[in-house]
C-alpha cells in the first residue's frame, strides 16, 4: 500500500490568534503544501511567489466548515484542492460509470 501523503498550508498572508496563545495562521489565498518541497502542489515556488509556510497547520483545516484555521481564508487554491482533496462543498462529485457495457 501506497503511503498517504500529509499536505501542509503555504498561504499569501498571516494573522495571529490572540485567543490561541499567539498562534499564526493563513490568510488570504492558500495552497496545498508537501514539506520538504520548495513548491506548492499546483507548482507555484515559495519564494518567488512570497508564500508563507505553515507547516502546523493542515490542509483540511483550511475548509470553512472545519472551523479550523479558515477564520481569514479567502480562497483556496482549486488546482491544489483537486490533488490534495476535499475540494469543497460546491465541487462536482467524483465521476464513475454507472452502466457499465459488458
Amino acid at each position: 500500500m501506497g503511503r498517504v501523503k500529509q499536505y501542509t498550508v503555504a498561504a499569501s498572508g498571516q494573522w495571529t490568534d490572540e485567543e490561541e496563545g499567539r498562534r499564526r495562521l493563513p490568510a488570504g489565498e492558500v495552497h496545498a503544501w508537501e514539506q520538504g518541497m520548495n513548491q506548492t502542489v499546483c507548482g507555484l515556488s515559495l519564494s518567488r511567489s512570497r508564500l508563507i509556510r505553515f507547516p502546523h497547520v493542515t490542509w483540511l483545516d483550511t475548509v470553512p466548515e472545519s472551523g479550523g484555521a479558515a477564520d481569514r481564508v479567502q480562497r483556496r487554491c482549486p488546482r491544489c484542492a483537486s490533488v490534495a482533496g476535499h475540494r469543497g462543498t460546491d465541487a462536482r462529485p467524483r465521476w464513475h460509470r454507472v452502466n457499465p457495457r459488458p
